[in-house]
């Protein structure tokens, strides 16, 4: 788990209410309206779980309640109900962000962010572990979303996050200014409306720069094996229902 450091920012993102449907629906472009967290993790699960266990996909609603909630790869950790994830999945739906699959004995959910966004699956891939993990440096995100799209270096990395900072239909994501003794600036999508920039302190206090990275590399690296693990639970519990049933 990847902290924010300052524990305002922490409250902030751990204080959401799914009960609260999220009222400053102002768009940041003309198509994507400001997310509330519970929104963001939704998309960001159906995304990851399409990428990763895409057998299971599209998910059900308990499926989806389980990635949601999951408690690897996820920052903050939440604790949502299903009956707060079927409201949210409604205002995603109406966003076009989120469709519903019909057909089978269970109703199940995909997404349509990389549609609705207009954004290669290069973006979709960063955005998405923006949306799980919170703020990353470039090099966290390209271990983190090694799963979802495999990135040649670092370099690339920036080219996708430069690209969604100026797009023209409003930024999707930006850089945090660079925390005194860091090695690197950390990025932060924008799904959910712009930071309060003075507020983001320092991820971590009492290394030193080489060895906070180096940490931060090993985290990253277990937090993905981690989630592999669990994506593969995943598989066996659906083929165990598929072969019951």
């Amino acid at each position: 788990m990847l902290p924010l450091g300052d524990p305002r920012i922490e409250s902030r993102l751990n204080n959401y209410d799914p009960k609260q449907p999220n009222t400053n629906r102002e768009n940041m472009s003309d198509s994507v309206p400001v997310l509330s967290p519970l929104e963001t993790r939704i998309l960001g699960t159906l995304i990851e779980k399409q990428r990763t266990v895409p057998d299971t996909y599209p998910l059900s609603l308990n499926a989806l309640a389980a990635g949601c909630n999951q408690k690897t790869s996820r920052f903050p950790v939440m604790e949502a109900t299903e009956s707060f994830i079927r409201n949210a999945l409604e205002t995603l739906k109406d966003t076009g962000l989120v469709s519903e699959v019909t057909g089978s004995r269970v109703v199940r959910f995909e997404h349509r962010f990389e549609k609705v966004l207009g954004i290669p699956k290069q973006a979709s891939a960063l955005l998405t572990v923006l949306m799980l993990r919170g703020p990353q440096t470039v090099g966290e995100l390209r271990i983190n979303s090694d799963r979802l799209h495999s990135f040649a270096d670092t370099s690339s990395v920036e080219v996708f996050l430069e690209e969604m900072a100026s797009r023209e239909a409003g930024a999707l994501v930006v850089e945090l200014p660079r925390a005194p003794g860091a090695r690197e600036n950390r990025w932060m999508h924008l799904l959910s409306g712009e930071p309060d920039i003075e507020t983001v302190a320092p991820a971590k206090m009492g290394f030193s720069s080489h060895s906070t990275q180096n940490v931060d590399d090993l985290k990253a690296r277990v937090d993905a094996l981690e989630t592999e693990v669990a994506d593969l639970r995943a598989i066996v519990s659906h083929l165990s229902t598929v072969l019951n049933t």
